[in-house]
C-alpha cells in the first residue's frame, strides 16, 4: 500500500517565514511532497475550497492524504508525530525540557516583536534591503530579541541545543531580518544566522524564492 501523498501550500512569492519553517521541516525529514504556490495578492487563499480545507485561510497548509492542516507550528509538530525519529530526522530535541523550550521559542517568535516584523519584513531577506531607520518601538523589540537570543545561545553558540532543531530556523530568520538588512547586530548573533543559513534545507527555500524573483524580472 503506497503512503498518503504530502502536499504543501505556500505563498507564491516564497517569502512567508511560516511557510519556510514547514518547508524546512519536510526537507529535514526527507519527505517527498508536492509544493503548491498560493497567490495571496489574488486572494487565492480566500477561495471557498481553500478556506474549507485550511480552516484559517492562511499559508502554509499541509495536506496528507485526506487530512489537511494549517498553522506552521501545528504542522511541524504533526510531521514530528507522524514521521518520528529514528526513521526520520528529529525536528525537536529529545529531552522534554528542551522540547518545551524550543516550542516556547517558536510561540514567542510568532506572537511578539510585531514592530520589528512590520519594519523589517522578509522582503529585506529575499528581495532587497530597506533603508528606513527603525522606530523607537522597533528598537525596543530588537533589544528584547537580542537579549533573549543571547541567553538562549549561551551554551552552544551556533545552535539552541546540542543539535539543530526547527526553532533554530525560526530564530535565525527573525534575526536575519536585521542581518540581511545591514542593521547593527552583535557578532555572535551574526555568526549564528550565517551558520543556520547554510543549512541545505534553508538554502533550498532561498533558491525557490530567488527563482520566483528572477522570473518576475524577466
Amino acid at each position: 500500500m503506497s503512503p498518503s501523498p504530502l502536499r504543501l501550500f505556500v505563498d507564491a512569492q516564497f517569502m512567508s517565514p511560516y511557510a519556510m519553517s514547514v518547508f524546512v521541516a519536510l526537507h529535514e525529514k526527507a519527505l517527498p511532497h508536492e509544493l503548491i504556490g498560493v497567490d495571496l495578492a489574488a486572494q487565492e487563499n480566500r477561495q471557498a475550497d481553500y478556506q474549507r480545507r485550511s480552516l484559517t485561510g492562511r499559508v502554509p497548509m499541509l495536506e496528507h492524504g485526506s487530512f489537511s492542516l494549517s498553522e506552521s507550528s501545528a504542522i511541524v509538530e504533526y510531521l514530528e508525530d507522524v514521521f518520528p525519529p529514528p526513521n526520520h530526522a528529529a525536528l525537536y530535541p529529545q529531552q522534554p525540557g528542551d522540547r518545551a523550550r524550543a516550542r516556547q521559542v517558536q510561540a514567542w517568535l510568532r506572537s511578539d516583536l510585531l514592530p520589528l516584523r512590520d519594519e523589517r519584513p522578509t522582503t529585506v531577506i529575499f528581495q532587497q534591503p530597506c533603508d528606513t531607520p527603525l522606530s523607537d518601538s522597533a528598537r525596543i523589540a530588537v533589544e528584547h530579541l537580542f537579549e533573549a537570543a543571547t541567553a538562549l545561545l549561551q551554551d552552544y553558540h551556533l545552535s539552541l541545543f546540542s543539535q539543530w532543531c526547527i526553532a533554530d530556523t525560526d530564530l535565525a530568520l527573525m534575526l536575519n531580518r536585521l542581518v540581511a538588512n545591514g542593521d547593527e547586530v552583535p557578532d555572535r548573533l551574526v555568526q549564528y544566522v550565517q551558520h543556520q543559513w547554510q543549512r541545505s534545507s534553508v538554502l533550498a527555500w532561498v533558491g525557490q524564492s530567488a527563482a520566483v524573483a528572477s522570473s518576475l524580472r524577466i
